[in-house]
């Protein structure tokens, strides 16, 4: 069996691979190891082989893995889970980017309770990029007034746009979604050149990240391929 650090090597080629083919700069694509359900040991080995980058749905198996590994200097932690308002407070102190604002009142209680000792906190707006009923984020319509909004607001920094694609789409149709989110941030940094940097693209999985980075994926989340598959619950 392969270990955390095989993993990561092994992503880390195709990741550089998928970057040379689409014709990017290497370095243009980061890893984001997404490490929800996962305790603190695999994320320490993890660490120990290179990754800083970890991505985290649950905020208060979150909280608890911060609180066991604050003396990894450098490790960075990233929230990608939905955010609810009564949660926020604690995000905002805990994190350094939010891949999951989906709605102002949400990045307005960010902004409002983010620490003014610590640099503005890094977002990405989620966006429904297949308008499914059952999926959070935002719908393309509704983004350039966000994104206006947000670019108003103290404390955050608009670092792009984030979706989770249908993933049992037919290959072509995957790789539609992907373009149109690039095409929508491209238009965004256009419309709305002070609402932030906008050069983020957080898009990409373990089974996709290939096309994600051919269509302009700057961070892939990826966690099966990472820490291999989760233990079956009983």
């Amino acid at each position: 069996m392969s270990s955390i650090a095989d993993n990561i090597g092994s992503v880390t080629r195709r990741i550089q691979k998928a970057t040379l083919l689409a014709g990017r700069q290497p370095g243009a694509v980061h890893l984001l190891a997404v490490s929800k359900t996962r305790p603190p040991e695999d994320l320490r080995e993890a660490f120990a082989a290179g990754q800083r980058a970890f991505g985290e749905n649950y905020l208060q198996e979150a909280l608890e893995k911060i609180e066991a590994l604050a003396d990894l200097e450098g490790i960075e932690w990233h929230f990608i889970g939905p955010i609810q308002s009564n949660k926020t407070r604690q995000v905002a102190s805990a994190f350094s980017w939010v891949h999951s604002v989906d709605r102002l009142k949400i990045a307005r209680r960010l902004s409002e309770q983010r620490d003014q000792s610590l640099p503005p906190l890094n977002i990405c707006l989620q966006v429904n990029i297949n308008e499914e009923d059952s999926k959070s984020g935002s719908r393309i319509t509704e983004l350039p007034e966000l994104a206006a909004a947000i670019g108003e607001l103290p404390n955050l920094e608009l670092r792009g746009l984030m979706a989770i694609p249908d993933p049992d789409q037919p290959e072509a149709d995957l790789r539609a979604s992907f373009r149109k989110l690039a095409n929508t941030l491209k238009r965004l940094k256009t419309d709305y050149p002070d609402a932030g940097p906008l050069d983020t693209l957080s898009m990409g999985m373990s089974g996709d990240l290939e096309l994600a980075i051919a269509e302009g994926a700057t961070w892939v989340r990826v966690g099966t391929a990472v820490f291999g598959k989760r233990p079956v619950k009983s």
